[in-house]
């Protein structure tokens, strides 16, 4: 329906809609927007091991590019800066968060509630692979809208899981250089048994290296999907990582799980 004009000497003009209209208009939107509810998604585990990950791959990749090319030079002797032996200590210390966090993870995919567990990443339903085409499809503009889904998509579960596979790849092959420089007394030395498996010890740098570079890539595409993400969705996504919970519109699962 088209709004009233008035004539005047410049032709046809609408009129402002009176607070009658205006309020008849507001509240047809009102009821057609969806209710929205808060839902409690990731649990406090999985929210600290994602920042202590994220935090723990810039400490040691900046880290790492230091012990690989060391780009500042202190005149004197070593012992008296010391930098590269500071380096090397945080790279060491933020290695260790990087792993107890990687494995408290891998251990939450079995104790933690349905949204972070192991099936999350690997889509053995039949609904979960379904919905891996429907939103891969959206990622290449087939679709205007994704998939319904609380926890992660099982198109980005899938790629999580290749994820933690390189985190694996750099804990391993870490833990093989570190063993062959390490202390000759150090139990850590057992880990260099690993180097020839790994294809000598300039194979396995090359290797972690390469592995750095890839989780780096995968921070960028990270960041911007899950900004993507919130914005079509509106669900909350960048938000739930902070405080856990996601706004959705309630599905028969989620009352029935409120009610468990």
């Amino acid at each position: 329906m088209s709004a009233p004009t008035a004539t005047g000497p410049a032709g046809s003009v609408p009129l402002a809609p009176t607070p009658a209209s205006a309020g008849r208009t507001a509240a047809s939107a009102t009821q057609a927007r969806p209710a929205l509810r808060r839902y409690y998604t990731w649990q406090l585990p999985v929210r600290i091991t994602h920042w202590l990950i994220a935090i723990s791959i810039v400490v040691l990749s900046a880290t790492g590019f230091y012990i690989g090319n060391p780009f500042i030079v202190v005149p004197g002797e070593a012992r008296y800066s010391f930098v590269m032996g500071t380096v090397k200590a945080v790279h060491s210390y933020f290695a260790i968060v990087f792993t107890l966090s990687v494995l408290s993870r891998i251990l939450w995919m079995f104790l933690g509630n349905r949204y972070s567990r192991w099936d999350q990443f690997i889509p053995v339903s039949r609904e979960r692979r379904k919905k891996l085409v429907e939103t891969f499809t959206f990622y290449i503009f087939l679709h205007t809208k994704p998939p319904d889904t609380r926890g992660h998509n099982p198109l980005a579960g899938l790629a999580y899981s290749l994820v933690f596979v390189l985190y694996l790849t750099a804990i391993v092959t870490g833990l093989a250089l570190y063993g062959m420089s390490a202390h000759v007394d150090s139990w850590m030395r057992i880990f260099g048994g690993l180097l020839p498996w790994l294809g000598g010890a300039q194979t396995a740098r090359w290797i972690h290296h390469a592995v750095m570079w890839l989780l780096l890539g995968f921070a960028v595409h990270h960041v911007y999907s899950a900004w993507l993400m919130a914005a079509v969705e509106k669900t909350g996504t960048m938000d739930s990582i902070f405080s856990g919970y996601k706004f959705r519109e309630p599905t028969p699962e989620d009352e029935e799980e409120e009610k468990s």
